[in-house]
């Protein structure tokens, strides 16, 4: 390609990016405000957040829990949050032992609480792994949200919160699940740290 057409991608690709985004916030702040109290009233009764995905979607999981047990913005008190991608004895015990759809389920069994929030994330609302978590947490009294993408897939059968990225292409999803974590992760901190 030459340069003046990769110039052009370039643009078309951040262009879409941002029409995505600021559909998402349009469409779905009502929702990230929603889950922002349920997450400061989780953590006030002593709960904790357990965040779960698969590919970029663990890396997001753990990019989340850091930043809710470390900091974002503020100098605080670290936030319970755990993410179950981490743990590659249990991943892979579970996964041989049983099979790979359970990796997350067993986790919640043992780690969860009624109260806490089972945080799911998948681009395309299908990923078995995560669907299977999230009604094993919803059984056991967790709250459920998941993090999509499209129509939400079968996430939206699962989750008592469904956060959706206003897009079927993977990328754009991905960039939608970044920006709520940031978002998320501040007014966190804000509603929690400055009272």
């Amino acid at each position: 390609m030459k340069k003046i057409e990769l110039k052009k991608k370039i643009f078309n690709i951040s262009e879409t990016s941002r029409e995505v985004q600021k559909k998402f916030i349009e469409l779905e702040t009502e929702k990230i405000i929603e889950v922002v109290h349920l997450a400061q009233k989780v953590i006030s009764k002593n709960g904790k957040i357990l965040i779960f995905g698969n590919g970029g979607s663990a890396a997001d999981a753990q990019h989340l829990a850091a930043e809710l047990v470390n900091r974002f913005k503020k100098e605080r008190a670290p936030l319970p949050a755990i993410a179950l991608t981490t743990d590659t004895s249990i991943l892979t015990a579970v996964a041989n032992d049983y099979d790979f759809s359970q990796i997350f389920s067993k986790q919640i069994l043992a780690l969860g609480k009624k109260g806490d929030i089972a945080l799911g994330i998948s681009t395309s609302g299908k990923s078995s792994n995560v669907i299977s978590a999230l009604k094993v947490a919803k059984k056991l009294g967790l709250y459920t949200v998941g993090l999509s993408g499209g129509d939400g897939g079968l996430m939206k059968e699962v989750c008592d919160y469904l956060i959706l990225v206003p897009s079927f292409e993977t990328p754009r999803i991905q960039e939608g699940h970044l920006l709520f974590l940031h978002i998320f992760s501040e007014l966190l901190e804000e509603i929690i740290f400055s009272q």
